[in-house]
């Protein structure tokens, strides 16, 4: 059972798409938890990505392919997770803010966050505030990730966690921020409770929020 999970494991981390896709029906048919294929198959794949990206072991190429594969495996789990009631690890809505059109950082965290079993609603680049407010209110989510990447569209995160105390939701949900010009002097004088220097931080941040949200 557990060599099917490294198999597994270690196609994802070469970004063997294919290889992943053969290997999780096996898994399944031999009777292994889909849960399991996903938790210390897929993921544990994943997280082993994070850490070289964040080392620079490996680098964003690297990242997007084992993403793929990733993605690839969780389709073909996806209908043995739901007849199981496997949930996600909770859920975060991500977007670049107003004025910014940068989506490689984003798409990364998204892909990240994903690797670590959260369900992400990502909203794409130039979101306004009443954007991020909105599908709060559509998505509830438990954390919501802000990116910029120029010194001119910071100011958009201020505004974004600002709708947010006006709306009287600031208290209801965890807000990150992240990006190039971002630091963690700039997270705690806009009023935002996470800085994330990089993807796997970001991914690595989330689910401390939320798995201590569960154990609360």
């Amino acid at each position: 059972m557990s060599a099917i999970l490294s198999e597994i494991s270690a196609a994802l981390q070469s970004g063997k798409a294919k290889t992943v896709k053969e290997l999780v029906p096996q898994a399944l048919e031999a009777g292994v938890s889909a849960k399991d294929i996903l938790e210390r198959g897929l993921l544990a794949g994943m997280d082993i990505v994070a850490v070289k990206f964040k080392n620079n072991e490996v680098y964003v190429p690297e990242v997007l392919i084992a993403a793929r594969a990733m993605n690839a495996g969780t389709e073909l789990l996806k209908p043995h997770l739901a007849e199981s009631g496997a949930k996600p690890l909770g859920k975060a809505l991500l977007g670049t803010v107003k004025g910014d059109l940068h989506d490689i950082g984003k798409n990364l965290v998204r892909m990240m966050l994903e690797g670590k079993g959260i369900e992400v609603i990502d909203l794409g680049v130039d979101v306004p505030p009443e954007r991020f407010l909105e599908a709060y209110h559509a998505e509830k989510p438990d954390i919501i990730a802000l990116s910029a990447l120029l010194t001119t569209t910071m100011g958009e995160m201020k505004t974004t966690v600002d709708a947010f105390v006006e709306a009287d939701e600031r208290d209801n949900v965890v807000i990150m921020v992240g990006g190039a010009p971002i630091s963690e002097v700039f997270c705690e004088s806009i009023g935002a409770d996470i800085y994330a220097a990089d993807a796997a931080s970001a991914a690595e941040a989330a689910k401390q929020v939320l798995l201590e949200k569960k154990g609360a």
